[in-house]
């Protein structure tokens, strides 16, 4: 465990940094709410709002914190059975499969078995050949980006790699992958558990969580209440919560009608609430002067953080993230510091839940 990080609050008494602290026990979501008696939409939801402090809340609360007018940005993309059983040379493992990239090539995470779960691969070669179920393979061309340090010695964990599969990736994917599970999680959930009540576009690695909370219902009251909603589709790539790299590169699109639907909430004097990290990093990606998006699509490298300022967006809906994550250099530029280490403490003593399957968090600006 990484040592408390300390700062000092304007009295010059030192604590521990919200941001950075390790999680407490007990602080991670190990199964759906489902599991726990509670229905998607009713997880709980802290609102913080530099206007107004900070409110406890439940998610299908949503109505009656948006105004009619405001407006939502909602990824639609599914979640794949991305995880593949492998082995290299007889050893086994598990491939995540992170996402597509130009030029047929694909962004990959090797595994070791773990448990239930995985742990990280990290001394593998270029030109290494994972076998992967019903004659697939992967071969390993070179690392995705720059190791970081793990104690004292770097590893490779992305890799661009070359896959060649029996059969197209989808039917492939559906007969032999799993959802990727993380060690937290305490068993193995079905594809259901991971998708989002707007998902209709297969594509990515782990689950645009910070959706999950909606339900059918809650979208039907939403726009009732007069909130918007307009679709874009962001492939996320795998997270690792082991390491706090910058996200990966991904995939995504906006179309002609969400941009227009963006600007012009904008126009009006309607807030734009992003709703999840993903739709900040895509309205970001094609934001031109003065915030004003544009219809696009492709790959995406960009990485928000608290150096460059977030010109699209009147708020953000996401999950809790793992202690000294690059989200939080997003949630940082979103919201601010003081706002930001507020909530995290609030969190911390209220005992919300961390993870995809945990609470929610609504930045407002």
């Amino acid at each position: 465990m990484s040592p408390v990080t300390r700062i000092r609050n304007r009295a010059g008494e030192d604590r521990a940094d919200p941001l950075a602290a390790p999680l407490p026990p007990g602080a991670e979501a190990t199964a759906p709410p489902e599991e726990r008696g509670l229905a998607r939409d009713e997880v709980r939801l802290l609102v913080a709002d530099p206007a107004g402090g900070i409110e406890h809340r439940r998610f299908r609360d949503l109505p009656d914190v948006l105004e009619r007018g405001d407006l939502l940005v909602v990824n639609t993309s599914a979640t794949l059975p991305a995880a593949l059983p492998a082995s290299v040379a007889d050893q086994p493992g598990v491939l995540h499969l992170s996402g597509r990239l130009p030029a047929g090539l694909w962004q990959v995470e090797l595994r070791h078995p773990a448990g239930g779960a995985t742990s990280p691969w990290l001394d593998a070669e270029p030109g290494t050949v994972i076998d992967l179920p019903a004659g697939g393979w992967a071969a390993l061309l070179a690392p995705a980006s720059s190791p970081p340090e793990r104690d004292g010695r770097s590893g490779i964990r992305l890799w661009l790699a070359r896959l060649e599969l029996p059969e197209p990736l989808l039917g492939y994917l559906a007969a032999n992958g799993k959802p990727i599970r993380y060690g937290y999680v305490t068993a193995e959930r079905p594809l259901a558990a991971y998708q989002t009540v707007f998902a209709d576009q297969p594509g990515s690695a782990e689950m645009p969580s910070a959706a999950r909370p909606f339900s059918a219902e809650l979208v039907t009251r939403l726009a009732a209440r007069g909130v918007v909603f307009a679709p874009f589709t962001l492939h996320c790539g795998v997270s690792s919560p082991e390491a706090h790299e910058p996200p990966p590169t991904e995939w995504y699109e906006l179309p002609a009608e969400s941009a227009a639907l963006v600007n012009g909430a904008r126009a009006g004097g309607h807030r734009v609430i992003a709703v999840g990290t993903t739709a900040v990093r895509a309205l970001e990606t094609v934001a031109g002067a003065g915030g004003v998006v544009h219809p696009g699509r492709g790959w995406t490298d960009l990485v928000v953080t608290s150096d460059r300022p977030v010109t699209t967006i009147d708020g953000l809906i996401t999950g809790w993230h793992e202690p000294q994550a690059s989200h939080l250099e997003m949630l940082q530029a979103v919201a601010g510091r003081p706002v930001l280490e507020a909530s995290y403490t609030a969190a911390r003593t209220g005992r919300y839940l961390w993870h995809e399957f945990g609470d929610s968090h609504l930045l407002l600006r």
